[in-house]
């Protein structure tokens, strides 16, 4: 097959020109545009399905490893963690080496991590192999992109993209009800050794069909320091947004942490203006579409994950549902995402992203909305046409968003490009969960001892009010055992009245969040290298 862009075969003095964007019709399966998209589907399944399917595992795990709830924390927090840290290093792996090898890396490196989760005896074997399966799973995400960029010739890219997100998008929906069936029916470490033949069939495929695109003009030297100030920095974000729960929002710890992450960012925007091949050109910055697509994918994750991560607990502990059951019911946000998807990717190709994107998360504020009117009887028809309209104002944003972020980079650094959106995904979730989680333990705590006096119960201890609070800010009732039926149908009534006021505050700070990445959205456009070639369009 021959392509417009080539491999790199010059030497590192050589003064080449950017390979243009636009691909040649591919002959066979190598390289072939929508051959390709299904290879990096296969992959991409993998890691967006660990994102949310080892929740339902944790309990199982706890108790067949004695573990404590800390470490079954740890199996979720070191994996995204891990994974944090390490995209946008990823993607500029992917954009010297070969986007083509690292994803095969990555593949073969998350497979073989998660058969050694599920072979572990122990919880820190098991956490420890979660914080590979990150690494590895940072090579693969970016890596994706960077081959769906070089493949699809401008036209189709955004109908690629869809796809791309359809997968991810269902694969992070559907991990809740795959994990309660496999942990339900088999064991928990079935969650684990799922991966393994999906990972072996990306690996054959990637073998046979992708093609090694690079840009001719691609880095040829590391930015070592670069990556070790940039990774330190996402670090002490990260974790100060993870740990912010337990340490609390107003402890110096929390903030000493955020301060060295802003000092860490200050001193890589430095270095970067000083070396010559930097790990991101902070001159991509200066594309206002780009800048704008990365603040609209962390304001998008800010109000799904973080309104999406107290619906779960409202489903499982206000309506009695058991894990299976609540997935089932967040189906109309999986369907609309899966459906939503390819068709914003054609929208888009017609319209630009502007107007998909605003109305995207216009619809989502108004499902954010509709989400702070849940109450304790609210029925599955309502529920579900809130869910059906939050996936779909996700699946344009999710698109066009990333469209718009990779579209707008210079061929040669689309892998970086594809870490940023991921990382901007992570950081926006991570952050979603911390700050919208501080709003209900807020407003917990507000209102539980009001709630509590108003319906007559008998007063507690401070220790007993703290242990109640604990207990309420994810919908459980606080009964102790042995209570009569009539104090605990009040208690349990109190629980899920305060459990609901906390997480419609949440939801309406979710629905401001999706207001504002509105008027975002009109900072965009089409990206001008998708269609103008890498080197026609240098920030």
């Amino acid at each position: 097959m021959t392509s417009q862009t080539t491999i790199d075969k010059t030497g590192p003095g050589d003064d080449a020109a950017s390979a243009p964007s636009n691909p040649a019709p591919a002959k066979g399966l190598r390289g072939h545009p929508w051959f390709t998209l299904i290879t990096v589907a296969v992959g991409v399944m993998m890691v967006a399905l660990d994102g949310t399917i080892v929740a339902i595992a944790n309990p199982a795990i706890k108790e067949d490893l004695k573990a404590s709830f800390a470490d079954v924390q740890w199996i979720t927090n070191g994996y995204f963690l891990a994974l944090a840290v390490a995209l946008i290093t990823a993607g500029k792996l992917g954009d010297r080496f070969g986007h083509r090898q690292t994803f095969l890396i990555g593949v073969v490196g998350f497979a073989a991590a998660s058969g050694l989760i599920g072979m572990s005896s122990s919880i820190a074997l098991v956490v420890t192999f979660r914080v590979l399966q990150g690494l590895f799973g940072a090579l693969l995400m970016p890596a994706a992109l960077g081959l769906l960029r070089a493949t699809f010739p401008a036209e189709k890219l955004n109908m690629a993209i869809g796809i791309w997100g359809m997968v991810i998008g269902a694969s992070t929906a559907g991990g809740p009800i795959l994990g309660g069936v496999l942990v339900e029916h088999v064991n928990w470490q079935s969650v684990f050794f799922i991966n393994v033949p999906v990972g072996v069939l990306a690996v054959v495929l990637g073998v046979m069909i992708l093609l090694d695109h690079r840009a001719e003009n691609a880095p040829r030297s590391f930015d070592i320091l670069g990556i070790v100030l940039l990774s330190a920095a996402m670090f002490c974000l990260v974790w100060a947004l993870i740990k912010a729960p337990e340490w609390g929002w107003g402890d110096g710890l929390t903030w000493t942490f955020i301060g060295a992450s802003v000092l860490g960012f200050a001193a890589f925007a430095f270095w970067e203006t000083r070396v010559a091949e930097p790990l991101i050109p902070l001159g991509l910055f200066r594309s206002v579409p780009l800048s704008a697509g990365v603040v609209l994918m962390v304001l998008m994750a800010i109000a799904f994950m973080g309104g999406l991560f107290f619906v779960t607990f409202y489903l499982q502990n206000v309506h009695g549902m058991g894990p299976i059951d609540a997935g089932l019911h967040l189906l109309p946000l999986t369907g609309m995402m899966i459906v939503g998807s390819p068709l914003a990717g054609v929208l888009i190709t017609k319209l630009g992203p502007r107007v998909p994107l605003a109305g995207g998360m216009a619809l989502t504020a108004l499902a954010m909305y509709g989400m702070s009117t849940l109450a304790a009887d609210t029925g599955s028809g309502v529920m579900s046409l809130w869910f059906a309209l939050l996936g779909l104002g996700l699946a344009p944003v999710m698109v066009g968003a990333t469209e718009v972020i990779v579209g707008n980079a210079p061929m040669e650094l689309s892998g970086v490009a594809g870490g940023l959106q991921q990382a901007a995904m992570q950081i926006g979730g991570s952050l979603g969960t911390a700050v919208l989680g501080a709003v209900m333990v807020s407003k917990v705590d507000s209102d539980l001892a009001d709630n509590w006096a108003g319906a007559g119960l008998p007063p507690l201890t401070p220790e007993q009010q703290a242990q109640a609070a604990e207990a309420v800010q994810v919908g459980v009732a606080p009964v102790p055992p042995g209570t009569p039926q009539e104090v605990a149908g009040k208690i349990t009534d109190v629980a899920h009245d305060t459990f609901l006021s906390g997480m419609s505050l949440a939801s309406l700070v979710a629905a401001g969040v999706a207001v504002v990445a509105v008027l975002v959205a009109f900072l965009t456009k089409r990206g001008e290298n998708a269609e103008a070639g890498a080197g026609a369009a240098h920030i």
